[in-house]
C-alpha cells in the first residue's frame, strides 16, 4: 500500500466527501469490439447510481480503444439513469470546434435533464494537427481561444450579428447557440495539472478537476502535497476575484480497497504495472502502446495507488494532502477492468472507505 505522507509534508484538515464518483475510459478490446464496451458502459454508470454515487465521469480519448465521443454516449446513459450527473474529464479544447461543442452540449444537457458537467482542458496534449488541421499558434494558445469562445457560446452570448444576404435570417439579428441550457454554464469545470491551469480556471469562473497526473511539480514534492498546492490557489485565486462562493473541488485518484485476498493481490499487481509502465499500464487488448512507458517528462508526476485492506486504504486516504484537501472524491477506474470488476471496486469503495471519509450515499 501507498506509504503515508511525509512528517514534512502539511496535510490539511480533511474535508467530509461531498460527493463519490469514479472515472471511466469506456474500453474495449478486439474480442468484444467497441458496442459491448459502449454497453458495458452504460450499465457501469446504471450501476453506480444504484450504490449511491453522486458523479460518473468519461475520458475521452482519440483514435484507440477507448471512448473518443462521450457527448452522444451520456445522451444514451441518461435514458437509462435518473440522478448520477454525467462528466467528460477531459475533453482538450485544441480538437473540439467550440460551437459545434455548445450546440451538442446544450441538446445533451436538456436530453439527461440537467446532470452534465463537463471538466475541460485548455493544456498542450499530443498533437493530432495532421488529423484536426492546423493552426498558426502554439496549441495552448488555440485551447484557450477555443476554451473562451465555448464558454460565451454556452452563456448564450451573441456570437454573431446577421451581416449579409444568405445566412438564414434578416441582416441585423443576433445569433445564439440553440438549443440554450441555462443552467450548463455553472457545471463546467476546468481539468487542471499546475498552479498555473488553476488560476486560470478561477479567473473564467470554472470549477476545478484535478486528475492522476500532474505538471510542474519542485523537486522533492509530493504527488499529493502539489495537489494540495494546486487546490489552495485555485481557491485563494477565486476568493479574491469572485464574490461567489468557491466551487466544489473533485479530485481524481486510485483508490483499490480489497476485500479479498485476491482482490489485494490483483490491485497490488495493478501498483506494480503502474510503477513500472507509468500511464501506459492497464490497457484493454488491442490498445495501441504508446510511445513512452515510465519515463516522464521533467517535473510530471503520477498519482500513488492507495491499496491493501480497507482500514489501510482508509488511512492512506486522509493522509494524502491532495484528497484531504478535495470536496469530491472521484475513482479512477483501472482501464484494462472490466465491468464485473469496476462494480465490485464501486461497491467496496462505497461501503469501506467512502464511509470513513464522511461520505453518504445519494438518497
Amino acid at each position: 500500500m501507498t506509504a503515508a505522507a511525509p512528517d514534512t509534508v502539511r496535510v490539511p484538515a480533511a474535508r467530509a466527501t461531498r460527493r463519490l464518483g469514479f472515472n471511466t475510459r469506456v474500453s474495449f478490446s478486439d474480442e468484444a469490439g467497441p458496442a459491448a464496451g459502449l454497453e458495458d458502459g452504460v450499465r457501469l454508470f446504471a450501476a453506480a447510481e444504484e450504490l449511491g454515487y453522486q458523479a460518473g465521469w468519461a475520458y475521452q480519448r482519440h483514435f484507440d480503444h477507448y471512448l473518443s465521443s462521450p457527448l452522444p454516449f451520456f445522451a444514451a446513459v441518461g435514458q437509462r439513469t435518473e440522478r448520477i450527473t454525467l462528466g467528460s474529464a477531459v475533453l482538450p479544447m485544441r480538437y473540439q470546434d467550440p460551437v459545434l461543442l455548445a450546440e451538442a452540449a446544450g441538446t445533451t444537457d436538456l436530453l439527461v435533464g440537467g446532470r452534465l458537467e463537463l471538466a475541460l482542458s485548455a493544456g498542450a496534449t499530443a498533437s493530432w494537427d495532421g488529423v484536426f488541421g492546423a493552426v498558426e499558434v502554439d496549441a495552448r494558445t488555440e485551447a484557450r481561444r477555443r476554451l473562451r469562445r465555448f464558454l460565451d457560446a454556452v452563456a448564450g452570448e451573441v456570437l454573431h450579428v446577421v451581416d449579409g444576404e444568405g445566412q438564414g435570417a434578416p441582416v441585423g439579428t443576433p445569433v445564439r447557440v440553440t438549443p440554450h441550457s441555462p443552467g450548463l454554464r455553472g457545471r463546467l469545470r476546468q481539468g487542471v495539472t499546475s498552479l498555473g491551469s488553476a488560476e486560470h480556471a478561477a479567473r473564467l469562473g470554472l470549477g476545478l478537476i484535478t486528475g492522476t497526473v500532474l505538471t510542474d511539480v519542485p523537486a522533492g514534492v509530493s504527488f499529493g502535497e502539489h495537489q494540495a498546492r494546486i487546490i489552495a490557489t485555485y481557491r485563494r485565486t477565486w476568493a479574491e476575484l469572485h464574490d461567489a462562493p468557491v466551487p466544489s473541488v473533485a479530485v481524481a485518484a486510485s483508490v483499490l480497497p480489497g476485500t479479498s485476498a485476491a482482490l489485494r493481490e490483483r490491485y497490488a499487481a495493478y501498483d506494480r504495472q503502474r510503477r513500472t509502465e507509468g500511464m501506459a499500464a492497464s490497457r484493454p487488448a488491442g490498445a495501441l502502446t504508446p510511445v513512452q512507458t515510465a519515463t516522464l517528462p521533467a517535473g510530471t508526476a503520477i498519482s500513488p495507488v492507495h491499496h491493501g485492506d480497507p482500514d489501510a486504504v482508509a488511512a492512506a486516504v486522509l493522509a494524502d494532502p491532495g484528497v484531504a484537501s478535495a470536496d469530491e472524491l472521484v475513482l479512477f477506474l483501472p482501464p484494462a477492468f472490466d465491468l464485473a470488476a469496476n462494480v465490485r471496486l464501486l461497491r467496496d469503495l462505497s461501503t469501506t472507505v467512502a464511509p470513513a471519509l464522511g461520505w453518504s450515499p445519494a438518497a
